[in-house]
């Protein structure tokens, strides 16, 4: 496979489900974003996430990716509240020898504001992800990855029902601080196109469990 650009004029659309709509990014989520960023941000060790004065920067970075078609960025909310409560995307979409049909997609760049973490919102936001990649896009890989050393990345990855393939040495740029300009080992996962029927289920229950569990604690 290799590598290649995001389809031209193709309309990504709202993703929508009962915890998160995921919609294409803008300056219009700036404000939220900016307030989510800046809750306690002690786990973002592995995740370069920005600070709310560099938003707007940020954002016109992520919509520079989005016009090269090389990243297809969405801003996370939270359908309770309405706001943006993070951000994550498409990104590294590979072609077929000949080029004419997308073969495989990085799911990644994500970050969710802490009010926003373990409410079953990043589980969603996969769930989303992955079916449009598998049952639109046409894909038959999606990859996951992230520091060797982010434990909680790697179980929240897991969690969602992704195989681990492996640890690339020195595979990309680190993310923490203080290791500016040097590189990571990345751990490598993935979801295959035959595999999704199964890892869908299983993330539906998931969710329907959170929610009837959710549901009982305010009875």
């Amino acid at each position: 496979m290799s590598a290649a650009s995001f389809p031209a004029g193709y309309v990504w659309p709202v993703l929508e489900g009962c915890l998160v709509r995921l919609e294409p990014l803008g300056h219009g989520h700036a404000a939220d974003l900016a307030m989510a960023c800046e809750e306690d941000r002690s786990s973002y060790g592995f995740t370069w996430v920005p600070v709310a004065d560099g938003i707007e920067r940020y954002i016109d970075d992520r919509l520079a990716g989005a016009a090269a078609r090389r990243l297809v960025p969405y801003a996370v909310v939270d359908r309770c509240s309405g706001r943006a409560v993070g951000v994550t995307a498409y990104w590294d979409v590979r072609r077929s020898p000949d080029g004419d049909r997308l073969c495989a997609v990085e799911i990644g760049s994500t970050w969710l504001g802490a009010s926003a973490q373990g409410r079953g919102i990043n589980t969603e936001c996969k769930l989303l992800l992955f079916e449009h990649a598998f049952a639109v896009l046409g894909v038959i890989r999606i990859d996951l990855t992230t520091d060797a050393r982010n434990h909680r990345s790697r179980a929240a990855i897991e969690g969602v029902g992704a195989t681990f393939e492996g640890v690339l040495r020195r595979w990309s740029e680190s993310r923490v601080r203080g290791e500016e300009g040097l590189l990571r080992d990345t751990a490598i996962y993935s979801i295959l196109s035959e595999e999704w029927p199964d890892r869908r289920a299983r993330l539906a229950t998931r969710l329907a469990q959170r929610q009837r569990g959710k549901n009982g604690r305010s009875m």
